[in-house]
């Protein structure tokens, strides 16, 4: 007669083609996890439970000596195997609903996250993206070839959270001297694009519950990563002369200002010297932060690029985000922050516990472009693309009912236009997608508890630089035909 169990094995089906104690001490184990098996309860001996399950001894043997290994059992001297104590894990609280709680910063981001990228080849009107079809790519696998080829021993450990000097040192050098602003290297945090320093801003300079002015409509991605971080969000709205800095004023306890004054995402205004200043003399006034995207500032086409808002800061309250991904490609996934020299510090301890530190490669790779002087030249080569694919479109973009007319674009890589009412911009969306057209909604810009109407939020954002002269010249046919518009 088999001597009683202290529990019932009946349940536990091992299949002889598989391996028997991997599968005992999976069975063992999940029992102990859920509780069927609870703190201090006596297990079999080995030769009992190897006789129960028609297994050998062994078999048992291996799978109690995994469970000691892991701290699911104990042995007791003279008194057999026992499960240990403490290790169940805590049950969570349960909800009426049956869910179990989220914390608050998990119901943050179910609110507050970036939509899936567009998938595939560039193609017209995609926005955000410039003309990496004319790419150096033969000098990029040049340099880069040269560096891995030989690679100094001091690149391949750590490196610094802040980006590689020298980098850092071309990166100044290059905003002194193509935008006016008087920076220097130790100001300069390399980051994964503008998205990571406009997430380190939120990081470092915001604490749960601080207000933070955005523009309304604006790219909604720079209110998520402040919303993620507890901050509450005010849109301001975006008129002729850009972000309406007087609306600051309803805003008493406003801790950031988040602006993109040379070309506004999406309107594409600029925002004009008058509010430039009075949103400086806000930040001075109140001990305010503006963070200043200057997501695609190269792109200027009636004189040089304009100075940068932060080039006009005298007492340290601006932070200065830039970008290479509009310049080469947006998979490069490398930007920069520049900050307030007494903050620097701090951006780069924050940096070095999400990432330590950036891909080094890259880095000196792009400091070799820039130190031999492609870059430059680059910058004037994108710079004259832009323009001509701009030309292309305003050139060719047919008169569309309900639609207003083209805008003067003078800079970026996008332009916005109106569209009389939310029916018709999602109408004509929805017969450009159609026909492999990528148009976005402008109303897709705005915060969801935004004040203005729906149909005052109505427009059609439209990408130019992504696709060659000739390909924006099918897209708009391809459009007029959707749009039944003849040969208007």
């Amino acid at each position: 007669m088999r001597p009683a169990l202290p529990f019932d094995p009946s349940g536990i089906r091992l299949d002889p083609a598989r391996g028997l104690a991997a599968q005992l001490y999976q069975a063992l184990r999940e029992r102990i996890l859920d509780g069927r098996l609870g703190a201090r309860s006596r297990l079999p001996a080995s030769r009992d439970l190897a006789a129960a399950l028609g297994v050998s001894r062994n078999t048992v043997v291996r799978a109690y000596e995994q469970l000691y290994a892991e701290g699911y059992i104990e042995g007791r001297t003279g008194d057999g195997t026992y499960v240990a104590e403490r290790v169940q894990p805590p049950v969570k609280p349960v909800a009426e609903d049956g869910q179990v709680p989220e914390s608050a910063a998990l119901a943050r981001l179910q609110r507050h996250h970036l939509a899936p990228p567009p998938v595939g080849a560039p193609r017209a009107f995609r926005v955000g993206v410039p003309a990496f079809d004319l790419f150096p790519f033969d000098t990029w696998a040049r340099l880069q070839a040269r560096f891995w080829r030989n690679p100094p021993a001091d690149c391949l450990g750590y490196g610094d959270a802040a980006g590689e000097w020298r980098l850092r040192e071309l990166i100044a050098a290059y905003l002194r001297s193509a935008r006016g602003l008087h920076c220097d290297a130790a100001q300069i945090i390399v980051t994964s694009g503008a998205q990571q320093a406009i997430a380190l801003c939120a990081q470092v300079l915001l604490t749960a519950g601080d207000s933070v002015a955005i523009e309304n409509p604006g790219y909604r991605a720079a209110g998520h990563a402040f919303a993620t971080a507890g901050a509450q969000l005010h849109g301001v709205a975006v008129d002729a002369d850009g972000f309406c800095t007087e609306q600051l004023q309803a805003l008493p306890a406003c801790r950031l200002a988040y602006v993109t004054p040379s070309h506004q995402y999406p309107t594409g205004v600029t925002l004009s010297l008058p509010r430039r200043l009075a949103l400086l003399e806000w930040a001075e006034r109140c001990g305010g932060w503006i963070v200043e995207d200057d997501y695609d500032g190269e792109y200027r086409y009636s004189g040089t690029p304009l100075m940068p808002l932060a080039a006009l800061d005298r007492q340290g309250r601006v932070l200065y985000v830039g970008t290479f991904c509009k310049i080469a490609f947006p998979a490069l996934r490398l930007g920069y922050l520049v900050v307030p020299p007494a903050l620097a510090e701090a951006f780069a301890r924050r940096r070095a516990l999400d990432v330590r530190h950036s891909e080094v490669g890259t880095q000196r790779v792009m400091a070799d472009f820039i130190a031999d002087g492609h870059f430059q030249r680059h910058v004037r080569r994108m710079r004259r693309a832009a323009r001509s694919r701009r030309d292309a479109l305003l050139r060719g973009w047919p008169t569309v009912p309900g639609c207003a007319p083209l805008p003067l674009v003078e800079a970026g890589l996008h332009l916005c236009v109106r569209v009389e009412s939310r029916q018709r911009e999602q109408e004509l969306i929805a017969q450009a997608r159609q026909v492999g057209v990528e148009i976005n909604a402008l109303s897709d810009y705005w915060l969801p508890e935004s004040s203005a109407a729906v149909d005052q939020r109505a427009g059609l954002v439209l990408g130019f630089a992504a696709v060659p002269e000739a390909r924006i010249a099918e897209a708009l046919k391809a459009l007029r035909k959707a749009w039944n518009l003849g040969a208007s």
